[in-house]
Parts: structure tokens; sequence; C-alpha cells
């Protein structure tokens, strides 16, 4: 695809629907090369080079270290019920370890991260999630990365292990709901973890500094420049 070194990318989240997504969508792509660091091994697809380093979280700060990469790539996520509805367990994961990570790749000089959010982020909201959500954002801003891409999707269309009841409800209705999501209402429309892992390719090529904030229509011209 081209004669430049290839775009080293630390993954943690690596077994989750985004990660994966992004794992597959590597395959025989010369530009980028994958790191997943998770907590446990994953079954990769066929064809697939890449290195899976496996480690309990609290050392994933020395996995990204021996990563070496150009680029941090967060799809850490848990749900509610996964953290047994407790507060304290979601930002564990949430906030904590996402954060945690950051510093790391800080510390080792990557010089940019591409987090994954959501749609409605505030750190303001009275929903707790979304609020967790928009109070990682303005953490990571602080961490001092040369760039910070935040992706704030909508409700992810794919494969998962596990799908919730609420999530196959969503994954049932989302096309015909997306019909009459437009103007102001367009961010909330629903995304494919395809396109999200193309959109992360496509923004490991941008070498502007900052912090920038992506929503469906931007992420949908991010994904464009992944070809």
């Amino acid at each position: 695809m081209s004669d430049r070194p290839a775009t080293r990318i630390a993954l943690v989240g690596a077994t989750g629907l985004v990660g994966m997504s992004l794992i597959r969508l590597a395959v025989g792509r010369s530009d980028i090369r994958i790191v997943g660091i998770a907590r446990r091994e994953a079954a990769l697809p066929p064809g697939a080079r890449m290195e899976m380093l496996v480690a309990p979280a609290q050392g994933w700060g020395d996995a990204i270290a021996a990563a070496r990469a150009d680029v941090l790539v967060c799809a850490l996520g848990t749900t509610w019920r996964k953290a047994g509805k407790d507060e304290a367990a979601f930002r564990a994961v949430d906030q904590d370890l996402v954060l945690a990570c950051a510093r790391a790749a800080k510390d080792c000089g990557v010089r940019q991260m591409i987090a994954i959010s959501s749609v409605g982020a505030d750190p303001f909201s009275k929903n707790f999630y979304l609020r967790v959500k928009g109070e990682v954002e303005q953490q990571l801003g602080k961490v001092g990365l040369a760039r910070l891409d935040i992706l704030r999707p909508g409700l992810l269309r794919g494969p998962r292990e596990e799908l919730r009841p609420a999530e196959q409800l969503g994954r049932l209705t989302s096309p015909l709901l997306d019909l009459f999501l437009h103007g102001k209402y367009a961010k909330y429309r629903s995304i494919s973890s395809e396109v999200m892992a193309r959109a992360i390719i496509g923004l490991t090529r941008e070498k502007m500094a900052g912090r920038f904030v992506f929503e469906n229509e931007a992420i949908l011209r991010a994904a464009s420049r992944a070809r």
C-alpha cells in the first residue's frame, strides 16, 4: 500500500467488538502493525500477522511500553451489568484503566491516542454512563499526548460474543430509526464496528497535534481515508 514504515498500533480492548473489527481489517495490510493487549487470549482471524500481549490489567503499562507503538487505540469498555451494577467497578475499567493506559502511552513516547467514547458523553449528564464518559474525555485531554482523537459512536452494530437484550432490539430497529435522524440528531445514528475500525486506521494518518472529537458523520469521513 505504501513504501513508508508501517504505523505501529497498541490496541487495548483487543477482544471487544471494535478491537476485533480492527484486527480483522488489518489482515493483508502493510501500512499498519497491531500489537494487541488483553487480559485473555483470543482467536485471531485467518491471515492475521500481529502480536498479542496477554497480561493482567495492572501490567498493561509495561505491555504498552513493549509494543513500541506510534498510536494507542483504546477500545476498552464494560457494561453496567458486567460491573455488577457497581459504580466503582464500572469506573475501574471505563475510567481508571483507560487513564492508566493513556498515561503509560505518554510516558513511553506514543504520539497519538484514539479513544472510543459514546455519543452524548457529558461530564454534567444525569446519566451515570454518559457522565463517566464525559469525565474521561476531559481527563484524557490533560494527559499531555500530542494528539488525542475521541470517537463518539451511537449504537455499535457488529458480531458480539454476548448480545444484551436492549442491543438486540436496537440492532433490529436501528436501520429504520436511522432514517429519521437528521440535522443535530444525525450523531445518534447507529454505526458498524467495521466502519469504526476503518475510521481508526484513517485517523492514524493524521499528524496535526491537538484534541479532536468525531461523531457519526465525522467518523464516516475518517473511515473514507482508510483505503
